[in-house]
């Protein structure tokens, strides 16, 4: 009868620890992220070049976003379609150090490159944090 209900009872502590590791932290990062990043990325790529060349125009004004805005946000658009469908293919496999973490590096704060996770939102006002911040005047 003892061992019956230690055994009852290992068996009890065993399924309650098991809850804890079910939705483990790298689990936000998984193929249906990537698979989803993806197809954003080369249906919404696109939108690097008007954010890219709104960026250059604030930043140093007119005649720079029309020059080298243009060449600059039509490379972020190329790069972007080229990531879309290199995550399109290998969706399934881990391919960045072992996750499914994008493989190219997002915002450095110390220059004005780096890609966010997904394609900038056009418009005045977004809602999500993974786009531009948005100011106020």
């Amino acid at each position: 009868m003892k061992v019956s209900l230690a055994l009852l009872v290992t068996a009890l502590f065993a399924a309650s620890v098991m809850a804890d590791i079910q939705d483990p932290p790298a689990n936000d990062y998984g193929p249906t992220r990537k698979l989803g990043r993806a197809l954003q990325n080369i249906t919404f790529g696109i939108t690097e070049l008007p954010d890219t060349v709104c960026k250059i125009n604030e930043r140093e004004g007119n005649s720079s976003a029309a020059g080298y805005g243009v060449v600059k946000g039509t490379g972020r658009t190329f790069f972007r379609l080229g990531a879309g469908v290199f995550e399109l293919v290998t969706f399934p496999f881990p391919t960045t150090k072992g996750t499914y973490r994008p493989f190219y590096r997002s915002h450095i704060p110390w220059v004005n490159g780096g890609y966010t996770e997904f394609a900038p939102e056009l418009g005045f006002e977004t809602k999500f944090k993974h786009t531009r911040t948005s100011t106020s005047y």
